[in-house]
């Protein structure tokens, strides 16, 4: 019998501009909530560090270099246990320091919000989480 995975780890990026706007991530409209925004990131594979996988997905996704040195653990996010699939487990990182211009290289687009804009995104369910999480009020990064 074959153990399948009772949860699967996502790694996800919070990028900040010198300016204080964020990066967000409009996903293709054929992909799993498709046209709304969320942090760009992916999967961690079996073996791999959290921050490594989003090193390498951020690579693949928006076609920039982040050094994990430059990353800090900012929040999680947990889907409900029992669907029809493994539940995802979003570990947020923040960044305020990369190489390259970010670009949508897997479709959708990116663009640049304040975080008051982004809380008028549509947004996947995780990523709500994550934005209240990151941007309420008290939190250091609320008041940039």
């Amino acid at each position: 019998m074959e153990n399948s995975p009772t949860w699967i780890a996502v790694a996800a990026l919070a990028l900040q501009r010198d300016d204080g706007r964020w990066l967000m991530h409009r996903r293709p409209a054929d992909k799993h909530h498709g046209g709304l925004w969320e942090f760009p990131g992916g999967k961690v594979e079996p073996g791999e560090m959290p921050d490594a996988a989003l090193v390498r997905e951020i690579r693949e996704e928006l076609g920039i270099a982040v050094d994990r040195a430059a990353l800090a653990p900012a929040a999680f996010a947990q889907g409900p246990a029992g669907g029809a699939g493994p539940a995802i487990v979003i570990l947020l990182y923040t960044a305020k320091r990369w190489r390259g211009e970010p670009a949508a290289l897997e479709g959708g687009e990116v663009a640049w919000f304040a975080a008051a804009e982004i809380a008028t995104l549509d947004r996947p369910p995780l990523d709500v989480a994550l934005c209240d999480r990151l941007f309420s009020p008290g939190t250091e990064l609320s008041r940039q």
